[in-house]
């Protein structure tokens, strides 16, 4: 499989684990790229940062101008009808870079995948369906698009997950973030949830419980 256009960060010699982190729509890799010095993680950590770019389509809501997406996005209320199989695309080209890490010696318990608003659609897809015991999801301002057709399999069912939201949210309301997180507690899986007083951003708070997440699951 020929990989999707990405930007690699590593913040030592010889990563021993790995954040594949996707983006939202309209952006690209180089969206979250400037996160890494923020989370200002120990020096004693050697992480390998992938930032994919998604590829450009049109997209309906916005009268099918030809952007950045991992998939289509049909109407306003975005959790109405989704395009599932735009999804499983994505995540099927994101599964790619976790071969990849793989063949590069990093234990999958070792591999956080991370997304923001689509890119967390595809992440909690790709994440919880993936036959490699995984070491973390992160979903930001996103929420569960395939939760009624999403296999999840028994590899994952111990992930950690965390999930952030902007109480303020106008484009992922914050309902859909919390939805998310009731149906996979549901499910049996033990769920983070953290909201933050602003829109469908990322906060310097949140970065701060990132990095403190993540030094948790690949410490």
């Amino acid at each position: 499989m020929t990989l999707l256009p990405a930007i690699e960060l590593e913040t030592g010699p010889k990563p021993d684990g790995t954040v594949i982190w996707l983006h939202g729509l309209g952006a690209d890799g180089n969206d979250f790229a400037p996160i890494v010095p923020q989370l200002r993680l120990p020096t004693s950590m050697a992480i390998r940062f992938i930032f994919p770019h998604a590829p450009t389509m049109p997209v309906t809501v916005n009268g099918g101008f030809v952007m950045p997406a991992w998939y289509d996005i049909f109407e306003m209320k975005i959790d109405r009808k989704i395009d599932e199989p735009g999804i499983l695309a994505s995540a099927k080209a994101i599964g790619g870079f976790i071969d990849q890490e793989l063949s590069r010696g990093i234990d999958g318990k070792r591999l956080v995948i991370a997304g923001f608003s689509q890119g967390g659609a595809v992440a909690y897809h790709l994440a919880l369906s993936h036959p490699t015991a995984l070491g973390g999801l992160l979903a930001m301002s996103t929420y569960l698009a395939t939760a009624d057709t999403l296999t999840y399999n028994p590899a994952n069912k111990e992930i950690p997950i965390k999930i952030q939201h902007g109480i303020h949210d106008p484009v992922v309301p914050e309902a859909l973030g919390r939805k998310s997180a009731a149906r996979l507690k549901q499910e049996g899986y033990q769920v983070g949830y953290q909201s933050y007083p602003m829109e469908h951003a990322v906060c310097p708070e949140q970065i701060h419980d990132i990095s403190k997440w993540l030094q948790t699951v690949l410490r």
